[in-house]
């Protein structure tokens, strides 16, 4: 079944047959519908929710961009961005904007084809007992795959200062950061598993230490340091790295960011 076509001559899915078609989860459905982000167009007669058309493509852009590793914030900005711009056809804006879905998944492909050739032969050169240039075998790993949405987010002198702070460092420096980014995160998990509340004094502790170990690139007032840490959450990319430690972790550090900057901002 494709759906079927209603008094109006409108196609309609059903959840199950929107799950069969996309892969996605009728729970992940649900919670599109509560974010806002995809609305289904009615309920069939059993009650299961219906979805047309236009949701059927806007289910397809919101899975490209998941593919992307956009969060379903930015997600909903980007796709609700046209119909923002008066007399705009939205066919045209539709097709403008997977144009460019287009662009950066073809360019996503090359970079994979160049990485899986990069394994190929190193695969090749351990298996013949040969030695592989050693400029060759960091090919396909983009080393700046997050500068330029960096740059879009924070801005230019935030990013290059950044970056001076960083390269200034010795490597002595840079081990003992990234040893305090694990202890922070260990600590906040530590105190996950015991449930203590995002409120409590050792969890603002924790958090004070990482607001200073994001400040060696970027000093963030308390709104932007509030919007880092629903980064961690919206962005799937940052959510896996920080739920790698703990399961629920980024919104735990989201939630006690948030409690921080509440009680910094006197709220």
């Amino acid at each position: 079944m494709t759906g079927t076509t209603g008094t109006t001559g409108t196609e309609r899915w059903t959840t199950a047959e929107v799950v069969r078609l996309s892969g996605v989860t009728s729970r992940t459905l649900r919670h599109y519908d509560a974010i806002g982000l995809l609305r289904p167009v009615g309920t069939a007669p059993g009650g299961q929710r219906e979805y047309g058309r236009a949701e059927l493509l806007r289910l397809q852009q919101v899975l490209v961009l998941r593919e992307l590793g956009v969060g379903l914030a930015a997600i909903g900005e980007i796709l609700d961005a046209g119909g923002r711009v008066p007399g705009a056809d939205p066919r045209r804006v539709q097709a403008d904007r997977l144009r460019e879905h287009h662009a950066a998944l073809l360019e996503e492909r090359d970079r994979l084809d160049r990485l899986a050739r990069t394994v190929a032969a190193t695969i090749e050169s351990l298996e013949g007992g040969t030695d592989m240039p050693a400029d060759e075998m960091y090919e396909g790993f983009d080393h700046r795959r997050y500068e330029a949405e960096a740059r879009k987010r924070w801005g230019d002198a935030a990013v290059d200062r950044g970056t001076r702070a960083w390269e200034d460092l010795s490597d002595d420096e840079r081990e003992a950061h990234r040893r305090e980014g694990e202890a922070v995160s260990a600590g906040l998990a530590a105190l996950l598993a015991a449930g203590t509340p995002v409120t409590d004094a050792a969890v603002r502790d924790l958090v004070a230490r990482h607001h200073a170990w994001v400040s060696l690139f970027w000093t963030p007032d308390p709104e932007a340091y509030r919007n880092l840490a629903a980064m961690y959450v919206d962005d799937p990319r940052f959510a896996a790295t920080y739920d790698a430690v703990a399961p629920g972790l980024a919104v735990y550090l989201r939630d006690a960011v948030a409690a921080h900057a509440d009680a910094v901002a006197g709220r």
